[in-house]
């Protein structure tokens, strides 16, 4: 399908290490954490965060599909755990994971690559608020970045990429975490990323 996309065995693992990094740090959290507001995604505190994230396996395991990346389809997983502890989400997550990792082969590319990259952005949105790091070399990344350079041809063209810009890097540029000046400062192309992503979830700030 395309030479950047991941095998489907690597992109599989690659899920799977993401998501049990991410109930490990939840687990180690003070519960007053949820409540901390994550930059990356200012109308969401920790707690909506891992809501979201909880929420997409839910609803592909139930086939809650009507409306997939829209706000309203992210804002009724948000809303569905409202009120839960870190605790809770953590070990719902872990639980959703059980029966997930036999429907997660089945997921065919580029559409497991992209839950890959959605996942991957959010566990970084986490560490970022927590004030943290942490896996910016995962393979969880890589397959992100894989699906970007599938999904969005344009925005950087083989060659393009400075040598010293670390795959992390990239991966907040091209999933709007980074803004145009950022971007420039990195030795990218901003205004080039900004332009292919325009209208996209992924759309970086001005």
């Amino acid at each position: 399908m395309s030479d950047h996309l991941l095998p489907d065995p690597i992109v599989v693992e690659a899920y799977r290490q993401l998501r049990e990094r991410v109930v490990t740090l939840v687990r180690s959290l003070p519960e007053a954490t949820g409540d901390t507001v994550v930059p990356a995604c200012p109308a969401w505190t920790v707690r909506q965060l891992l809501g979201h994230m909880l929420g997409v396996p839910e609803d592909i395991l139930t086939g809650s599909m009507e409306g997939v990346t829209t706000e309203p389809w992210t804002a009724a997983q948000v809303e569905r755990h409202a009120g839960q502890s870190l605790a809770e989400l953590a070990d719902s997550l872990a639980a959703t994971g059980t029966v997930f990792d036999d429907v997660l082969p089945t997921i065919p590319a580029p559409v497991n690559s992209q839950l890959v990259m959605d996942a991957v952005t959010h566990e970084h949105d986490l560490r970022e608020a927590l004030g943290g790091t942490g896996a910016r070399d995962s393979v969880a990344v890589e397959v992100a970045l894989g699906w970007l350079r599938y999904a969005f041809p344009t925005a950087i063209p083989e060659g393009t990429v400075p040598e010293d810009v670390p795959p992390y890097e990239l991966l907040r540029a091209m999933t709007g975490r980074r803004t145009v000046v950022e971007m420039d400062a990195l030795g990218l192309d901003g205004v080039r990323i900004r332009t292919a992503l325009l209208g996209t979830p992924l759309e970086p700030p001005a």
